[in-house]
């Protein structure tokens, strides 16, 4: 009788347990797959080399988890306790423990925390100390400076040494391969010199992640394999027919499609008229070609072309010679690569600015002069010299 007792006693003890047991896995699997304790979006930073007790206790400490073992357990019941990512992420408001894992061992580019940026601009280089503001999700600007005029702040040289600050280098397409070296000079983690400066056209504009003490001719190397990346893509999926020999000439169209409008719906129709004027033996009579035989690519003409330099025979002067100035003028993005080897089917060979940023295009002289006629009533309207040679008269 005793050790039936003792059996039985033993065997609701037994079920208690495993009834308290099955209640803490549940509780468990509840806290790692349900909503999590914070209320804003969190900036979840993973130094290098971190381990996943480090991580988990920071977590708690800032209020994005409530248990540094419940979330240990789930990351290792999933198999990812080795696979953090170095890192800043940004995670959303009431994100679960396993969201979070999926985040920080996913890896990718950082989402959040200190990012220093070296932009690459067509008027002007560009420094800027960004932090991301978790309430908003949005970066702020904390500091900036023109690396060309002014000395950089101090807390741009701390931010660069910041365990997971983000370090960019964003270049926008139509600069020159110039203004590519001279940014990348003042940018305060690159190392190195730049002995030569790439040939024209053959730098890709894009975003580029960079780690602290990153050569700049290793940066370089990158930017001009991407370039000849797209270009060699883009070139064999080229229609028949047009007038370009190799694949340095449609870049060289490309750059002038790039210097000649910002508006993107209309590269593949400047495209168009450059190529119907080539095709027809018309000149090209572009001013940006006529600009960069003026600077060589280093920095910007505040002013406008004046007619002894529109006059002038140069290699670059596409009013004085024929066919394709003999470089690219800047390095061209992939759209415009592409509009350079995709133009518009047009009658067109005029251009002229139309006053919104964009252009009227014209089949025949008579459009065209009617066109830069509007087009001077609005310098007219706007102040400017009527009397000065055409900017933007494709």
């Amino acid at each position: 009788m005793i050790w039936r007792n003792i059996a039985s006693n033993f065997l609701t003890l037994l079920i208690v347990m495993l009834i308290a047991a099955a209640a803490a896995v549940a509780w468990a699997k509840h806290q790692f797959s349900g909503p999590g304790p914070s209320a804003v979006a969190q900036c979840v930073q993973v130094a290098p080399g971190a381990s996943l007790n480090a991580v988990s206790q920071q977590l708690v400490e800032q209020g994005a988890i409530s248990n540094s073992y419940v979330f240990r357990a789930g990351t290792d019941y999933l198999d990812k306790a080795r696979d953090l990512k170095f890192g800043s992420y940004l995670v959303p408001p009431h994100a679960s423990m396993e969201q979070i894992v999926g985040v920080i061992t996913a890896g990718g580019p950082s989402t959040c925390g200190t990012e220093v940026l070296v932009r690459v601009g067509v008027r002007e280089n560009t420094v800027l100390l960004r932090d991301m503001n978790p309430d908003t999700g949005a970066f702020e600007e904390m500091a900036r400076f023109n690396p060309a005029t002014e000395e950089s702040p101090e807390a741009i040289s701390v931010a660069v040494e910041k365990p997971g600050a983000r370090l960019r280098v964003v270049m926008a397409e139509g600069v020159t391969s110039w203004q590519v070296v001279e940014a990348l000079k003042a940018a305060p983690f690159l190392t190195g010199e730049v002995e030569d400066i790439p040939a024209e056209g053959s730098l890709a504009p894009d975003t580029y992640e960079v780690e602290k003490g990153r050569s700049r001719s290793a940066l370089l190397a990158e930017m001009a394999q991407r370039q000849a990346a797209i270009l060699a893509e883009e070139w064999e999926a080229r229609p028949f027919g047009l007038p370009y020999e190799t694949p340095e000439e449609a870049l060289i169209m490309a750059s002038i499609v790039e210097k000649e409008t910002g508006v993107a719906d209309e590269r593949a129709q400047v495209a168009s008229v450059f190529v119907n004027r080539l095709e027809r033996g018309m000149r090209l009579e572009t001013d940006p070609t006529v600009i960069y035989g003026i600077t060589n690519g280093q920095g910007v003409l505040d002013r406008g072309l004046r007619r002894s330099e529109l006059a002038a025979r140069t290699p670059y002067n596409t009013y004085r010679v024929d066919g394709l100035p003999p470089t690219p003028i800047a390095n061209p993005g992939r759209a415009a690569i592409h509009a350079a080897l995709n133009p518009d089917s047009t009658d067109y060979v005029f251009f002229v600015a139309d006053g919104t940023g964009g252009h009227t295009f014209s089949r025949t002289l008579e459009e065209h002069n009617a066109a830069v006629a509007r087009w001077r009533e609005i310098e007219r309207q706007q102040g400017g010299d009527p009397t000065s040679p055409v900017q933007g008269d494709g």
